[in-house]
C-alpha cells in the first residue's frame, strides 16, 4: 500500500476521501493503485488523458513510466496523444481505421516524418490526410 501511496502522493492525501469526489486525474490514478494492488504483470490503460489537464497527462504519464520499472509490469497504454504516448514508450502501433499504418521503436516513430506530420502535430507539407501517404497505401492493402 504504501509503495502505491509513494507512486501517487496525493492519493495518501486523500485517503478519506470518498472516491466520487476526486478529480479526474484523481480517479485515473486510484484506477491504477487499484491495479498495482493486485500486483499484475501486465497492466492496460485505456486512454489515460481522457478528461484530464494536459499538465496533469504528463505528470501522469511520468508516473507511470517509473512505475513500469518500480513495479516491474509490462504496460500496454492505448492513447490518442500519440506525442505523450510515444514519449514514455518503447514500441508504439499508430492505428487509422482499425488498421496498423506505423509500427515500430517509439524513438523511430517519433522520427519518422510521416509521424510528425499526421499524429505529432510538426511538419509543413501540404497533404491533409494520412491516406495520400505511401505506407498508409501499402499497409492498407497488405491488413485489407
Amino acid at each position: 500500500m504504501e509503495q502505491v501511496f509513494g507512486a501517487f502522493p496525493v492519493l495518501a492525501e486523500r485517503r478519506q476521501q470518498t472516491a466520487g469526489y476526486l478529480s479526474g486525474g484523481e480517479r485515473q490514478m486510484l484506477a491504477i493503485s487499484q491495479a498495482l494492488l493486485c500486483k499484475p504483470k501486465l497492466m492496460l490503460i485505456d486512454e489515460l488523458s481522457l478528461g484530464i489537464a494536459p499538465f496533469l497527462v504528463k505528470e501522469l504519464m511520468a508516473r507511470i513510466h517509473e512505475m513500469r520499472a518500480k513495479f516491474n509490469i509490462s504496460i500496454l497504454l492505448i492513447e490518442q496523444d500519440a506525442s505523450s504516448a510515444l514519449a514514455i514508450a518503447d514500441y508504439g502501433y499508430i492505428m487509422e481505421g482499425g488498421r496498423i499504418v506505423y509500427e515500430g521503436a517509439a524513438e523511430k516513430l517519433r522520427s519518422h516524418g510521416d509521424v510528425q506530420e499526421f499524429y505529432l502535430g510538426s511538419g509543413d507539407s501540404a497533404r491533409v490526410s494520412y491516406r495520400d501517404v505511401k505506407q498508409y497505401r501499402r499497409s492498407r492493402r497488405w491488413w485489407g
